[in-house]
């Protein structure tokens, strides 16, 4: 049977210790005195015993972690989920709690209010977006509502913003791009009100498979210059003027098969160096096929 004892800590006053002393003031209806429980978790191993006081303690705050989770209603986000996630962000608290610290309290609310904002800022942008664009988004979003303060401000400038910020202007315009993130437009929304409305669907290019022999092309006029006059007589023929290797043969005063050898040995020299200069340019994706 465990048997609780009153003890008294160093350098605290008897008044402090003694139970029947006026209780600290708390700040709201739905902070519970849950000191005496903080202290059992932490002198309990590992095991049920210690999982049971865990829970109770859960219990008797879950109603102040869904207080913080209603702060964030409306925020396209349903009230079920960011219950849960302050759900969450409330047993960090709970285990990392060190009751020696001082109020509960006062170290949860932060903890859970940043559960709840990490939730937003890694699952809610339409857009997925670096975090270190996201907290340059915050940055000029608070730069600009504190600019624009004063009734008749203009809006302002990246300049004014990067004063502002100590940021760069090339940062603060990341940022202002990222602004709009939260939201996406479809791709089915219409661009016109006339009767030939096109979608932005409309607007975008497709890839286009002339390119690609443009490219091919191109990377292997060097390997062919570079080949023997006979082996480009014989790709020549082969592939520009359709010819069989019978008749290259016969034009050539060759076998079929050294034709053949010839044939596949050039196109392999030519595409290895080809791929090798692909290869050797920075920021270029090299094709196979």
């Amino acid at each position: 049977m465990l048997i609780e004892t009153p003890t008294i800590r160093p350098g605290t006053t008897p008044q402090a210790a003694d139970p029947s002393a006026t209780p600290a003031r708390r700040r709201h209806d739905d902070a519970p005195d849950t000191m005496a429980l903080f202290g059992r978790l932490a002198g309990l191993p590992d095991g049920p015993e210690r999982d049971a006081v865990r829970d109770e303690l859960v219990t008797a705050w879950l109603p102040m972690a869904h207080r913080i989770a209603g702060r964030f209603r409306d925020r396209g986000e349903s009230l079920e989920d960011l219950r849960q996630v302050a759900a969450l962000g409330l047993v960090k608290a709970i285990d990392r709690f060190d009751p020696e610290r001082g109020a509960f309290e006062s170290y949860a609310v932060p903890t859970i209010t940043g559960e709840v904002k990490r939730h937003f800022r890694d699952r809610m942008w339409a857009l997925r977006v670096p975090r270190r664009v996201q907290e340059l988004r915050n940055k000029v979003r608070v730069a600009r509502r504190e600019l624009a303060q004063s009734p008749g401000s203009p809006e302002p400038s990246v300049a004014a913003l990067a004063a502002h910020t100590g940021l760069t202007e090339e940062e603060v315009g990341a940022g202002m791009e990222a602004l709009e993130s939260f939201s996406t437009l479809s791709l089915d929304a219409e661009l016109s009100a006339g009767d030939d409305g096109y979608s932005l669907a409309d607007t975008l290019g497709v890839a286009d498979a002339s390119y690609d022999t443009v490219i091919d092309r191109e990377s292997a006029k060097e390997g062919l210059r570079r080949l023997p006059e006979r082996e480009r007589a014989i790709l020549y023929m082969r592939f520009f003027e359709d010819m069989t290797q019978s008749r290259i043969a016969d034009c050539l005063g060759i076998s079929q098969m050294h034709v053949s050898r010839l044939i596949s040995r050039s196109c392999a020299r030519v595409r290895d160096e080809a791929m090798g200069e692909r290869t050797a340019r920075p920021g270029h994706a090299v094709r196979t096929r």
